[in-house]
């Protein structure tokens, strides 16, 4: 095989050698499971607000294979040498990452959550793909076993190396890859990063790994060089920016609502045999899934096409909600958003000091007002929900206390030494940001009475707070 080459956006030419590792993972991306991503979008409706943001998982893995390869030179400068079955079951693992990923990612696996199914949950699927079928028969020509440790390091099972730090880290491939990605294809001009430096300025260090305050040993990880502190602050500013500009927008995660309302009902309708409902063939993938959720090849048969291109005949269903909700994903009519912790938070802090006493008082009067809500719902839905709620949140950049562990951190090298402080020790800019939080309703445009309850409802606590 010659070698085979990509053309990227974002990292021009990809290439795949002629050697065994790279023979082997351009044939993982002639499979079935791999070519699927081709029809699965990065980011979901993000396109009903950036209408170049229809990039796709497939682009995205194989960019997360090529920022590996950068990565693992980061590795071997550091080793002096080079770990062959290490570095092969890692760059691999990057490749392959988001295998398992369903159609419009995680607005999919908000359904599999409500309704407990398994495939939906994009880590389950990818473990399986990987382990079984053709992907697993193509990686284990590397070797007894390559499938299940590629596996293995995808979802973080096992003994834990500076091989794995390039697939699951601060620094990981993947995160290095979507974070230019998205900001490229949506056009935002909000997070850029510096990836040169970054990369120039990252080294390998041991960090301590424990339970709670007790260390129990050591891990190699990356570490950033004490020059490229300002970097890294970009870093962190700049995943997240993208958040309230592009993953959080109002408008995407409006569709998102509408879409895991509708998927919900499509599935308890073929759940209750009224499969007809729904307007789609029984053949049809949906409906398939719907019947035998654990069926791994069904699964394989869902994809952002098969859902966009059945929304047509959805909205010909005689159920209510199946006919509207379908159809507003199709013309793209949205909800309209009113943005409760907005209206609170300048109620509240009017000069948007973030302090903590002010965050308490919102995130309490917030909670209070979610439950009116939910009050208010129960009594006044009908067979379409009224008001739809949205409430998430992001936290920038964990406290040790608060994260999962000492690889969650970014650890700066002090200067001059071999000791490590923790990046928010060491920046005012990171220090002082707080979790951006979420809490929206959205609302018929038709639905006047729906309306007047949100907004009497939350003028009703402003007034009394």
């Amino acid at each position: 095989m010659s070698t085979q080459r990509i053309r990227d956006p974002l990292h021009d030419l990809i290439e795949f050698s002629t050697d065994e590792l790279e023979r082997n993972l351009w044939k993982v991306l002639q499979t079935r499971p791999f070519q699927r991503l081709r029809r699965v979008k990065q980011l979901g409706f993000s396109d009903f607000v950036y209408p170049g943001a229809s990039h796709t998982r497939f682009a995205h893995s194989v960019g997360v294979f090529h920022t590996g390869r950068q990565l693992m030179k980061i590795v071997e400068d550091h080793t002096g040498t080079r770990v062959e079955s290490k570095e092969h079951r890692a760059l691999a693992a990057a490749l392959v990452h988001d295998l398992g990923h369903g159609p419009f990612s995680h607005s999919f696996e908000s359904v599999g959550k409500r309704l407990e199914l398994k495939l939906a949950d994009h880590e389950v699927m990818s473990d399986l793909l990987i382990q079984n079928g053709e992907v697993a028969d193509i990686l284990n020509e590397m070797g007894s076993g390559f499938a299940r440790d590629v596996a293995d390091i995808v979802a973080g099972r096992g003994k834990k190396s500076v091989h794995c730090a390039v697939v699951s880290s601060q620094f990981d491939a993947d995160r290095l890859d979507y974070m230019r990605r998205d900001r490229l294809m949506t056009g935002t001009q909000h997070s850029a990063i510096d990836f040169t430096w970054l990369l120039a300025n990252l080294t390998i260090a041991e960090v301590p790994v424990g339970v709670d305050d007790s260390q129990v040993g050591s891990i190699e990880t990356f570490v950033i060089e004490p020059k490229a502190i300002h970097a890294a602050e970009a870093y962190v500013m700049g995943l997240f920016q993208l958040y309230p500009t592009i993953y959080f927008h109002k408008a995407t995660r409006g569709a998102e609502c509408l879409f895991t309302e509708l998927l919900v009902k499509v599935v308890e309708l073929v759940r209750d045999g009224k499969w007809k409902e729904t307007g789609l063939p029984l053949a049809h993938p949906l409906i398939r899934f719907a019947k035998d959720p654990e069926d791994l090849e069904v699964a394989l048969d869902l994809d952002d096409a098969v859902v966009t291109g059945a929304l047509t005949q959805l909205a010909g269903a005689s159920d209510p909600l199946v006919s509207e909700f379908s159809r507003r994903l199709h013309d793209r009519k949205l909800f309209k958003c009113h943005d409760i912790r907005r209206e609170v938070a300048s109620k509240i802090d009017p000069k948007s000091s973030n302090s903590d006493d002010y965050i308490d008082k919102i995130d309490k009067l917030c909670a209070a007002l979610r439950e009116k809500l939910d009050d208010w719902k129960s009594g006044n839905e009908d067979a379409i929900p009224r008001i739809l709620i949205d409430e998430t949140a992001r936290s920038p950049y964990k406290p040790i206390d608060e994260s999962k562990g000492f690889l969650d951190q970014i650890n700066v090298r002090v200067d001059g030494g071999s000791g490590l402080v923790d990046l928010r020790d060491r920046s005012h800019v990171v220090a002082g940001l707080k979790s951006f939080k979420v809490f929206r309703a959205y609302v018929s445009e038709n639905d006047s009475e729906a309306r007047d309850a949100v907004e009497g409802i939350v003028k009703g606590e402003l007034a009394s707070c």
